[in-house]
This record gives structure tokens, sequence and C-alpha cells, in this order.
């Protein structure tokens, strides 16, 4: 077996890979060894006798796999869980969330006519102020709050 260190080096800033990927074919060895200049290995390269491998990469099947279970809630349970539940989901979205559609609701039912505007703005202060702890708490106070105002 000759060295080809050279040969390889040189195919390999031709083909401009790393010399890992340089791949020469066992059958044409003796006219590789004979190329002693960039010319001859590129029509070497040109006839097929010196390639460059493919990159290899990681496949993301399995991947794809797992993120589409945990989109509709598998993978998810105390097992698989690292960070806290505020680093897991901010307490700052939560609250954007909750309040977005306990404002929402109570733009509804301001519009509806079912509370006045008095009424609307009270229950918009306090929902501001977290006294809601989700839009059916709210609603249920705005029922008994709607109930002493007539």
């Amino acid at each position: 077996m000759s060295d080809l260190a050279g040969q390889r080096r040189m195919a390999a800033a031709i083909l401009k890979c790393g010399a890992n990927r340089v791949w020469f074919d066992p059958e044409r060895q003796a006219d590789i060894e004979a190329a002693i200049s960039r010319n001859d290995l590129r029509e070497l390269i040109e006839n097929g006798a010196i390639k460059a491998h493919i990159i290899k990469g990681n496949s993301r099947g399995r991947t794809r796999a797992r993120t589409a279970k945990r989109s509709y809630g598998h993978r998810k349970g105390p097992g698989s869980r690292k960070g806290a539940a505020g680093a897991r989901s901010s307490s700052k979205r939560m609250w954007i969330g909750k309040i977005r559609a306990q404002r929402r609701v109570l733009r509804e039912m301001r519009d509806d006519g079912r509370i006045d505007r008095s009424l609307y703005r009270v229950m918009y202060r306090r929902a501001s102020g977290g006294q809601f702890r989700s839009v059916s708490h709210l609603a249920a106070h705005v029922e008994t709050m709607a109930g002493r105002m007539r």
C-alpha cells in the first residue's frame, strides 16, 4: 500500500473539503499514485477516480416524531420536566393570556348591554388588580354585582 497523503491533501484542496472526506477508487490506485500535479488530480476527479464523501448529518426524524407527540400532550409528565413551573411557562405570559380573555369578555358584556358602563369600569379595574382567577370567576362576580345594582 503506497502513501497517498500528498494526493489526498491536494485533492481535498481542489474539492474544497477535508482530507477525511476524500475517496480514492481502489481500482485506480496506480493512476492516483502517478498523479503528482494538481492538474493530474483534477483529471482524476473529472473521471470519477477521486470523489468527496457527502457530509453526514443527524437525522431529525425521531425529534419530529417526539415533538408531534408533545404537541398533543404526550411525553410531558413529571419525569420529563426539568425547569420550574415558571421556567416552562412564564407567569407573565399566563397573566397576559388571562387578562386579555377577561377584558374581551367584559367588552362583549358592555357592548351587548348585559352590564352598563359604570359596572364595566369597576369590573375592568378589579380584573386589572388581579381579583379574578378566570373568565368564569369574573362572570360569576358580574352576575352578583348586576343583581345588586338592580
